[in-house]
């Protein structure tokens, strides 16, 4: 038997050339479609099952959808059907676990990333807008602005020449609402479900300074008009020392007037509660709501 060493990803063809029988690939690799596996050696990672791919597609196919946006760290939940485009007369690949979909992509649609061809951020999130709940979208674009896959000018132009592509009216609804400074999908979530009601928009990042003017900590969200910070706490709040960090940083807030709601996991699924709360703090500190 060959001693050829496998890579971490390979087809059944670079198998057969290492020489192993079928009993050993079927130890050894996970399959991800037809010939193409990923060793149990590795995490089966998206982007492992990804480059498990590159061999058997067509030069030109690019992954697409929610597989690129999670590539490109985006906060989607589903990772199968893996989801690829090819522009039209390419072979049109068919594969269990995989989505293919047929786009004629401009040369800035499509990015190398960590040795692999992806839907740029803008054409990635404008596929998107086709089939996603506004809040999910804007938190999906929050996240590629973050991590420097999207910008304001760049999403405008792709914007500009969408023209009736599937989803492009949400898109633009939502592009300028989209910002860098949301720290997570939760806190993503919250400011649209603020941004869509008849509540002031809320500030991103909001700071609170100390008797000297000095910012000392920034709030997730809120309102520096009413001293009202809007908070997510996610899991790694109950950690001791961020508990600790917490109770200091929540302490400040209130010394310098603050009130501060707090949200945790369970509120991601009451939105009108969210609001509701986010209203009656405001009508607290005396702001004029168009129902009050």
């Amino acid at each position: 038997m060959s001693t050829v060493e496998l890579p971490p990803t390979y087809t059944r063809q670079d198998a057969r050339s290492a020489g192993l029988t079928r009993a050993q690939l079927r130890d050894d690799g996970v399959r991800v479609s037809r010939g193409a596996y990923v060793s149990q050696a590795q995490p089966l990672t998206v982007h492992a099952m990804c480059r498990s791919l590159v061999a058997v597609l067509p030069d030109a196919a690019a992954f697409s959808h929610a597989t690129a946006a999670g590539l490109l760290g985006a906060p989607v939940r589903e990772t199968r059907p893996l989801h690829v485009v090819v522009p039209p007369g390419s072979p049109r690949p068919r594969r269990r676990g995989l989505q293919v979909h047929v786009r004629d992509l401009a040369a800035d649609d499509r990015v190398a990333h960590r040795g692999l061809l992806l839907t740029s951020g803008a054409q990635t999130w404008l596929d998107l807008a086709a089939d996603t709940a506004p809040d999910e979208l804007v938190a999906i674009g929050d996240a590629l602005f973050r991590a420097g896959h999207l910008s304001a000018a760049g999403l405008e132009a792709r914007l500009a020449r969408a023209e009736r592509v599937r989803g492009v009216v949400l898109a633009r609804r939502c592009a300028p609402l989209l910002t860098p400074l949301a720290a997570s999908r939760p806190e993503s979530l919250i400011r649209y479900w603020l941004l869509d009601s008849d509540l002031p928009a809320p500030e991103v990042q909001v700071p609170v300074f100390d008797r000297r003017g000095v910012a000392m900590v920034h709030g997730d969200l809120g309102y520096s008009r009413w001293k009202i910070a809007v908070e997510y706490e996610g899991r790694q709040h109950a950690e001791w020392r961020q508990f600790g960090r917490d109770v200091d940083r929540y302490s400040f807030m209130a010394s310098r007037g603050w009130l501060v709601l707090r949200f945790g996991a369970v509120h991601l699924a009451r939105r009108t509660a969210v609001v509701d709360r986010v209203a009656d703090a405001l009508l607290s500190r005396g702001a004029l709501l168009p129902s009050s």
